[in-house]
């Protein structure tokens, strides 16, 4: 397990990515800041604050609280509307940061992160849909449904269904799962496909199957996580489902043991071992680890995944977390963002993968690396 002194440095980073963001300017946003457009609404930031909550739990210090609201009111105005939030953009990306209001209106009661939480259920309600009926991942890819967007819909939808709901869109959510498994899932390697276009039309698409050409190991980890969030926010209530979201998840870690490094992490492109271009990844590797120690922790899955989880942690802090020239902790290795076609002619070819930038200190990586810190001081 993480001894003393890495803890201590972890905390030691922690504060210092506290110290030195704001909601104006997050300094784990490494897409943002390099976009040099103002801060909005987004999901990198979302998940920053998840792993703030999730330290506040843990440790109960209310540093971690106090940051984390002031950063979601800065946005959650009185009156339930979000700063910088469109609902008629049909992005599910901004769905995910609005999982934290669920935290945030248990604690405090406050009606105005209710009526935040019902404007993005809105969204939901009018999202557009693939034929076989899940939503799209966004409204300028139409058609297409991308692993990414299972973690940023899903588990709000879910805890939304269960809490305010009666239970009503449980199933439509189970049943998007289901499409994905059939659609998305290749049965030679039991890995999942990055993307999928029920058009055929995109120029990523395989004309038979719609499916990209690539095992892209973030999506994979959004993926995964996508399966724990669900479960944990439906639990074994729908028992069958339930079941069923935990079969799947096991099933993927199954079939990500073959590949997992002898490092303790995983590749970008995750069958590719040791290809030229490719590299150990620090984001998707924090992923799939957090993935599994909470579903151990919850007994989603048997003890014996946990040893994959700890390496895959333990993998990322032996290679990427260092001290930079100023002696400030970072963390290396985090692909800065990859996706399919848009105007870069993103391909899913391994050679595109490959060509995304590498950047330190970005919460796509760091969000992830500390839920799973979490997960270990849970288990003492």
């Amino acid at each position: 397990m993480i001894d003393n002194n890495i803890k201590n440095k972890i905390n030691k980073y922690i504060d210092y990515l506290l110290e030195n963001s704001k909601p104006q300017a997050p300094m784990w946003n490494i897409e943002k800041v390099l976009s040099g457009e103002p801060n909005k609404w987004n999901y990198i930031d979302g998940c920053m604050i998840t792993a703030i909550l999730s330290l506040y739990e843990m440790t109960g210090d209310e540093k971690y609280y106090t940051f984390a609201k002031d950063f979601v009111d800065y946005y959650v105005q009185e009156d339930g509307t979000i700063a910088t939030y469109d609902p008629e953009e049909f992005n599910l990306d901004n769905v995910n940061t609005a999982s934290n209001l669920f935290y945030l209106y248990d604690k405090t009661g406050d009606e105005k992160y209710r009526k935040a939480i019902e404007l993005v259920r809105g969204q939901l309600e009018r999202m557009p849909r693939t034929k076989e009926g899940n939503f799209w991942h966004k409204n300028i890819y139409p058609y297409q449904v991308w692993l990414d967007g299972m973690y940023m819909a899903q588990p709000f939808y879910m805890k939304y269904e269960m809490k305010f709901n009666g239970m009503k869109g449980c199933m439509d959510s189970i049943h998007q799962f289901e499409n994905v498994e059939r659609l998305m899932k290749d049965e030679k390697t039991g890995l999942y496909y990055h993307g999928y276009d029920e058009s055929r039309q995109m120029y990523w698409a395989n004309p038979e199957t719609g499916c990209s050409a690539n095992f892209w190991l973030r999506a994979l980890g959004w993926f995964s996580v996508s399966l724990v969030e669900t479960a944990t926010a439906m639990t074994d209530v729908l028992y069958d489902e339930f079941r069923y979201l935990l079969r799947l998840l096991e099933n993927l870690v199954e079939a990500l043991i073959p590949y997992q490094d002898e490092s303790g992490m995983f590749w970008q492109v995750v069958d590719h071992q040791g290809e030229e271009g490719n590299y150990l990844e620090t984001s998707g590797t924090a992923l799939i680890a957090y993935a599994i120690l909470k579903a151990v922790r919850l007994g989603y899955l048997p003890d014996i995944y946990e040893n994959i989880g700890v390496r895959a942690l333990e993998g990322i802090i032996d290679r990427y977390l260092s001290i930079d020239d100023e002696g400030n902790l970072e963390l290396g290795g985090i692909c800065l963002v990859a996706g399919l076609g848009g105007k870069t002619r993103r391909d899913g070819s391994t050679e595109y993968y490959y060509s995304e930038p590498v950047v330190k200190n970005e919460a796509k990586g760091v969000a992830p690396l500390l839920l799973a810190y979490v997960e270990l001081l849970r288990r003492g």
